[in-house]
């Protein structure tokens, strides 16, 4: 309950105005030349209401029921692109559409891919998100959720393919939790290793944990700019808060002497960088909360 109160806090500073328009990109402009917004125009959110916007953040960012070990400090370049190291084993970019389920997004995301590099691309499988959104009690559909308590449901029950629980969620009414994949066959889960969730509790920690073992979920603060965004390291301009919001980490660097992290986001392909963004290290608390674990082969 405490959660869900601080939440509430946080969702309620909002700004009235819609977050796409000539005067955001106007005000962006003139703030910051660290990142660049789309022009309204073609800003693919441009048709959303604010709403409809919002309802994209759908991560409660507040400290987990539980301590978790950190990650092993490993030896890492300067700058990292998991699409570069792995190839193919980084799955494509999704879309979780009108629903608060970036929360299931970033965790299914971010363990598909570790089960690819963990197999040597033996094991190449979209999880689905829906498996999280439907039947993870402990989180709250579309109307949000926990990233800790999405790792622990991949723990402790694991998740089934894309292919045996389609997203069918994106309208915002998340589908009744399935017993059998959607042609009637039996579900096969892929789980975590017992006992290997780990938070990443530091900078280092979480590049040491992305270059050793693959991407990893992260969550970071929305203000209302950054639905404009289309290139560049991002950074707030404005104190107008939209929500929490999850994604994948994949990678690292510096660009203009700026540090960045490189994510995935859960917007499909015509937002950001072809779905990909960058932000600056230490904003938005991105760096508070990251989780990940070992794959079960």
């Amino acid at each position: 309950m405490f959660k869900l109160v601080v939440v509430g806090l946080v969702m309620a500073v909002i700004s009235a105005t819609h977050p796409i328009s000539e005067e955001m990109v106007r005000s962006i402009r003139a703030k910051t030349s660290l990142w660049q917004p789309h022009e309204t125009e073609t800003n693919p959110f441009a048709n959303l209401t604010k709403e409809q916007l919002f309802a994209r953040c759908g991560t409660y960012i507040v400290p987990p029921n539980k301590q978790y070990p950190g990650s092993k400090l490993v030896s890492v370049p300067e700058n990292f692109d998991s699409r570069e190291q792995w190839g193919k084993e980084i799955h494509a970019i999704r879309d979780q559409q009108q629903c608060g389920s970036c929360w299931a997004f970033g965790a299914t995301e971010a363990f598909s891919d570790r089960y690819a590099i963990a197999s040597g691309d033996k094991i190449d499988v979209v999880l689905s998100p829906e498996e999280l959104v439907s039947c993870d009690t402990n989180d709250y559909g579309c109307n949000g959720g926990y990233m800790d308590m999405a790792w622990e449901f991949l723990a402790d029950t694991g998740a089934v393919t894309d292919a045996c629980f389609p997203y069918t969620a994106g309208g915002g009414n998340a589908p009744d939790c399935a017993t059998k994949c959607v042609d009637g066959s039996e579900m096969k889960r892929f789980k975590c290793v017992q006992n290997s969730v780990r938070q990443s509790a530091s900078v280092d920690q979480i590049k040491s944990e992305i270059f050793a073992h693959g991407p990893v979920e992260g969550a970071f603060t929305v203000y209302t700019d950054f639905f404009n965004y289309q290139s560049g390291v991002y950074s707030p301009t404005t104190s107008d808060v939209a929500g929490g919001h999850a994604i994948k980490i994949l990678g690292w660097g510096v660009e203009n002497g700026t540090n960045y992290w490189l994510c995935a986001n859960s917007w499909g392909p015509s937002w950001g960088m072809s779905g990909f963004f960058k932000i600056k290290q230490g904003e938005c608390g991105i760096e508070d909360q990251v989780f990940s674990c070992d794959p079960q082969l």
